[in-house]
């Protein structure tokens, strides 16, 4: 195929539209209203799931379908609704498939509410060796692997778990371009640790009634993925109330924090959230979804937006402490401005967010 042309960067949402036409983004429906988002395309489940063995990556030499054969105990017809039980992992063909050209690779990640509900979703394509990386040039299909790991959840044909973001050539800043950034517009608010990224720590300041966050209880009922702003978070979550600017986390056990740094993305810019450092301690942020030009940025973000923050516990009890540094965001920049910006042009659940579960919630 020849490459077509593309500028050094994140391709932002008029370019996404551009590859869409070009037969680079392959679909097997149209593009559904507000897929495309400022630099993403969101990816919809297919009509079917195959609950599988255990996670699996197919490998250099083999297609998804191969493993498929080779792990599938049972296949799920999505159509009518279907429950991703809780501890189990199922793997599901995407609508989108992609005939990506030379220079141009993709990155995918879990949408944020995915993420807020301990629902890790990864891509996987065909010969692939690492999860939700796409090397350029690659064609092929595209599938999420789906494993609750809190809640089960109810899922159809058409729902959004992940996203994919384009990128043409290095897009990362370096830690200088932060700096230099960070001097003219405040990337977050006080300090700013900039090392291989911006870091960020937790907020273990109490909040109305002392509120520092959730933990997800252990059992509890399905939540139906296109139900908005309808459950009870008591049914789901226990509320963490602390007045001395720590948390003990329980091992295995999933919390909703929030980061104390409000955070700021420039339109020219897109972030990725990362780990810090694996020394820090034995527990681990859940770096789900992208940071898309505008969070946090102009008057309907105000003076940027917090992060939240889906925290996991490993082996052993750890002690959490406020202003903790737990991550960084990892800042590219845009090939082209996008047409919309998050929060502005595009109706946006999380913008100029605190403390906030997802948006299945009441509340």
């Amino acid at each position: 195929m020849t490459p077509s042309p593309a500028p050094c960067g994140v391709l932002p949402d008029h370019a996404i539209e551009a590859m869409t036409a070009r037969g680079e983004i392959r679909l097997d429906a149209p593009l559904a209203p507000a897929q495309v988002q400022p630099a993403s395309l969101d990816l919809r489940l297919g009509p079917v799931a195959y609950r599988v063995r255990a996670s699996f990556l197919p490998g250099k030499t083999r297609s998804v379908a191969d493993r498929l054969e080779e792990f599938t105990m049972h296949k799920v017809d999505l159509a009518g609704g279907a429950v991703l039980e809780k501890g189990c992992v199922y793997v599901v063909p995407l609508m989108e498939s992609l005939a990506l050209p030379g220079g141009v690779s993709a990155v995918a990640n879990a949408k944020s509410s995915t993420g807020r509900l301990d629902l890790l979703t990864r891509a996987i394509a065909d010969h692939g060796v690492e999860f939700d990386r796409v090397p350029e040039g690659y064609t092929g299909p595209l599938y999420a692997e789906i494993c609750p790991r809190s809640f089960s959840v109810l899922v159809r044909p058409g729902m959004r778990l992940n996203q994919v973001r384009f990128r043409a050539a290095h897009a990362v800043l370096s830690d200088d371009d932060l700096r230099a950034r960070h001097a003219v517009t405040s990337l977050v608010s006080g300090e700013a640790v900039i090392d291989d990224g911006l870091g960020f720590s937790v907020d273990l300041s109490p909040g109305a009634g002392g509120l520092v966050g959730y933990r997800a209880k252990p059992h509890s009922g399905v939540i139906d993925l296109d139900r908005i702003g309808q459950y009870d978070p008591a049914e789901f979550w226990d509320r963490l109330e602390s007045d001395r600017g720590q948390l003990i986390l329980d091992p295995g056990a999933f919390y909703i924090l929030v980061s104390r740094e409000a955070v700021t993305i420039p339109p020219d810019c897109a972030a990725e959230m990362a780990p810090y450092l694996a020394m820090v301690g034995e527990f681990r942020v859940h770096y789900a979804g992208f940071f898309d030009p505008g969070f946090g940025y102009g008057p309907a973000g105000g003076a940027g937006a917090r992060g939240v923050l889906e925290v996991r516990c490993h082996e052993a009890p750890f002690v959490l402490e406020h202003g903790q540094v737990v991550g960084r965001l990892v800042y590219e920049r845009m090939a082209a401005a996008p047409k919309v910006l998050y929060g502005a042009d595009l109706a946006s659940n999380y913008q100029g967010q605190g403390l906030k579960l997802s948006k299945h919630f009441r509340g």
